[in-house]
């Protein structure tokens, strides 16, 4: 199974697709996996990847790897594995999508929302992998949100030529797939090969692929599969809730239609909860190894790096260093913040500081720096995301790591030895 739902909770009672109980649920307890085992018809889960330790599970490694298993695989991408026998063609399904277990997330939302979906898109030689919120507009339409990136550039091109760029959406894809496809590589980059390095160095097998009907490799072991096409077609869509749990606002967008729906036996549908813990660190996670290597080539012993959930793994971060020479802190908050320009709150810490634990990162804040460590940085481009920016933003950066030199004693917290007499 593409989906790991062992010990998820089971909701056996029937969800209303245009009402918010799978919200409610996800809500509820956003560190636990939920399968809904009655919803429109069908079984659908979420929160699969709403902790590290879930999404570092279903890649075959320890969490605080994450970061370096990324990186290396965009160092070494591999080439994937092509079968004739994918998972999502064990059935065609009827061309119907409000008949799959899809939910309306919030009242404001324009309708039913694709939230957890892969699209991977060809044209010209180039594939691309990425996210987009995608709104059903009904039995084969669906209204998609196009930023100005590669899935944008691919559809220009495309109807630069007279054409609809074609598509595949993938639900329920492998949890590499699901992290290469937020990553930010170079336009033409294929975000399929930096799973399969992944998935080879996690599992011992590079990803498998299979090709659709319409010609776009997709991952073998999704659980649904959408064929379709971009058109030049558009539709207003939004309001949807974005990552910092606010409503977005409505743009014209363009109109995919949807010409075949494939399905595994027995598929779940994913989605994640709009502004929730997963929503962060699928879009966080992959943006990580970026920091971790824009701060290195400044400082050279980086310890590792964190987009932290209480920024919505996107505004605020904390990365841990060893000094070399005073002033490393200062060139690791200027460095982060070049490595990832949506930041606005970066806290730099000594390696013996784990920055996966909040409190003890704001311990190191509180009792290792005074304010005049503080960094302000005012008329910033930042985030569209952050509800506060301007046209510009504030960005501050704390260095909390300690002096070179300085007596280590006073900063250190007492322990006991692990056996009496050590």
């Amino acid at each position: 199974m593409t989906i790991d739902l062992e010990g998820a909770v089971k909701v056996s009672e029937k969800i209303d697709p245009d009402g918010y109980g799978a919200t409610r649920h996800m809500q509820a307890d956003q560190s636990a996996t939920f399968l809904f085992e009655n919803l429109n018809g069908g079984r659908a889960a979420g929160n699969v990847y709403s902790t590290r330790e879930k999404i570092a599970m279903a890649m075959g490694i320890p969490k605080d790897r994450l970061v370096f298993h990324i990186m290396d695989a965009m160092a070494k991408p591999e080439a994937t594995e092509n079968t004739d026998s994918p998972a999502f063609k064990y059935q065609e399904l009827p061309l119907d999508l409000t008949k799959l277990p899809i939910v309306k997330y919030f009242p404001k939302d324009a309708g039913r929302y694709i939230s957890a979906g892969i699209v991977v898109s060809q044209f010209g030689g180039k594939r691309n992998v990425s996210y987009h919120r995608m709104l059903i507009r009904g039995k084969d339409e669906i209204g998609i949100r196009l930023v100005p990136r590669h899935t944008f550039t691919l559809y220009n091109e495309a109807k630069a030529a007279g054409q609809d760029l074609k598509i595949s959406i993938c639900i329920g894809a492998p949890a590499e797939a699901m992290v290469a496809a937020a990553l930010s590589v170079d336009y033409g980059v294929d975000e399929l090969t930096i799973a399969s390095a992944m998935h080879l160095k996690g599992h011992g097998t590079r990803l498998r692929t299979a090709v659709c009907s319409n010609g776009i490799e997709v991952p073998a072991d999704c659980e649904y599969v959408l064929e379709g096409r971009i058109t030049s077609q558009t539709a207003p869509e939004g309001p949807f809730v974005d990552i910092a749990g606010t409503y977005d606002s409505v743009r014209e967008q363009p109109i995919v239609k949807i010409e075949r729906i494939w399905a595994k036996k027995d598929p779940v549908f994913q989605f994640l909860l709009p502004g929730g813990w997963e929503h962060f660190l699928l879009m966080g996670v992959p943006r990580e190894p970026v920091i971790f290597r824009t701060v290195r080539q400044a400082v050279p012993r980086v310890k590792n790096v964190r987009l932290t959930e209480g920024g919505c793994c996107w505004l605020d971060g904390v990365v841990s260093i060893a000094k070399n020479k005073e002033g490393d802190g200062v060139n690791a908050i200027m460095a982060a913040f070049t490595g990832h320009t949506s930041m606005k709150n970066v806290i730099v810490v000594d390696d013996d500081i784990d920055i996966f634990d909040d409190r003890e990162v704001e311990w190191a804040v509180a009792t290792r720096m005074q304010a005049d460590k503080i960094i302000k940085i005012p008329g910033a481009a930042g985030s569209s995301l952050d509800p506060s920016a301007g046209k510009t933003t504030w960005k501050v950066g704390f260095d909390a790591t300690l002096p070179m030199g300085a007596d280590r004693a006073p900063f250190v917290k007492a322990t006991v030895p692990e056996k009496d007499g050590a």
